[in-house]
C-alpha cells in the first residue's frame, strides 16, 4: 500500500517507518526539515519536505494515498516554548483545518489519527486540548472516510524532563504524586500499534487507547532511582502555583506552563484517566523497568 505518515521520524516515526518499509508498503514521510530527507531515504522511504501549516502540499502529498497517518504535537506548531507569544493550541488545530482540507482534496478514505489520552475532554486537559479539538475537526469529514482513532497515554520519554530537577534538586519534582497506579506508555508500542492497525481492516470511525505500563508516581522514583544508583530518590509534591511559578521563572510560554499544571493536576485526580479506565487497552510489551535503563543511559551521558 501507498502511505503517508506526518511527523518525520522521531521516536514513534523511524521504528513505524521502519517496520512498514520491512512489510514491503511504500512509505513516504513528511517533514519541515530538509535535513531530515537523506535520513528518511535511509530508511527506504520517500521525503516529502513541507509545512503542516500549508494545507496544499499536504493535499498534494496525500494524493493517491491509500492510508493517511496523521499526528500533532507542540513541535509540529514550529514555535518556540519560550515564546511567550504563541499560541500552541490555536496553531495545531489550524493544522487540524489543513488535515481535514487536504484529505477532503485529495480523496483519501482511510486515516489513522495519533491523538492522546485527554482528548475526550474539552476542557481541564491543559494544552491536550489541542487534541480534542483535531478529533473534532476530523470528525465533520464525510462519513465515507474511515478513521482510527489512537489514543496513547503519558510517554515513558516524558520522564527525561526529570532529569534536571534530580540533578539541582535531588528529587522528581510535581503538582501530584503518591501511589495511584497511571498508565504511560512507549513509542515503541505506540509505532507497534499503529503497524497492526494499518494491516488490519478500516470501518467507520473507531479508537483505542495505547498503554504500556500502570505505576505509580512513587513506582516511578524507585525504579529510576535504582536504575541511575540513587535508591532514595523521591517523588516530590509541590502546589500549582509553585510548579507554575517556577516554570515561568524558567521562561517558559505561559500557555504550555498553565497547561502542564492544569493536565498533571487532573493526572493526580484521575480525571485525565476517565475514560481511558472505561476502554482500558492491553497493555504493551515495554515495562517500566525497561525504560529506566533507557533513562540511566541518558542520565549518565548529561553527567
Amino acid at each position: 500500500m501507498n502511505i503517508i505518515l506526518t511527523g518525520s521520524i522521531g521516536n514513534i516515526g523511524k521504528p513505524l517507518t521502519q517496520t512498514l518499509v520491512q512489510n514491503g508498503h511504500t512509505i513516504t514521510v513528511i517533514s519541515s526539515q530538509a535535513d531530515r530527507q537523506p535520513a528518511i531515504e535511509a530508511l527506504g522511504a520517500q521525503a516529502a519536505i513541507g509545512s503542516m501549516q500549508d494545507a496544499s502540499f499536504l493535499a498534494r502529498t496525500f494524493q493517491g494515498a491509500d492510508i493517511v497517518y496523521l499526528m500533532e504535537t507542540l513541535d509540529t506548531a514550529g514555535g518556540d516554548e519560550s515564546d511567550e507569544e504563541v499560541d500552541f493550541i490555536s496553531i495545531i488545530s489550524q493544522i487540524g483545518l489543513n488535515y481535514k482540507q487536504a484529505i477532503e482534496q485529495s480523496g483519501v478514505k482511510k486515516v489513522i489519527h495519533l491523538s492522546s489520552i485527554g482528548a475526550h475532554m474539552d476542557k481541564g486537559n491543559g494544552f491536550l486540548v489541542f487534541h480534542h479539538n483535531v478529533e473534532h475537526i476530523l470528525k465533520q469529514l464525510p462519513a465515507e472516510v474511515s478513521i482510527k482513532t489512537l489514543r496513547p497515554v503519558g510517554f515513558y520519554t516524558n520522564m527525561f524532563s526529570f532529569i534536571s530537577t534530580i540533578k539541582h534538586r535531588g528529587a522528581i519534582i510535581s503538582n501530584y504524586g503518591g501511589d495511584q497506579k497511571e498508565p504511560w506508555v512507549s513509542p515503541l508500542d505506540i509505532a507497534s500499534v499503529i503497524a497492526e492497525e494499518i494491516g488490519q481492516s478500516f470501518e467507520g470511525r473507531t479508537m483505542r487507547y495505547i498503554a504500556s505500563d500502570e505505576v505509580s508516581p512513587n513506582e516511578i522514583a524507585r525504579a529510576l532511582g535504582d536504575a541511575i544508583g540513587k535508591p532514595d530518590l523521591q517523588w516530590k509534591v509541590i502546589s500549582d502555583e509553585q510548579l507554575l511559578n517556577s516554570w515561568l521563572s524558567a521562561g517558559f510560554n505561559p500557555q504550555i506552563a498553565q497547561g502542564f499544571i492544569e493536565m498533571q493536576a487532573n493526572q493526580g485526580t484521575g480525571k485525565l484517566y476517565e475514560d481511558y479506565y472505561r476502554n482500558q487497552p492491553v497493555l504493551g510489551k515495554v515495562k517500566l523497568a525497561g525504560f529506566a535503563r533507557n533513562f540511566a543511559a541518558v542520565y549518565q551521558q548529561e553527567e
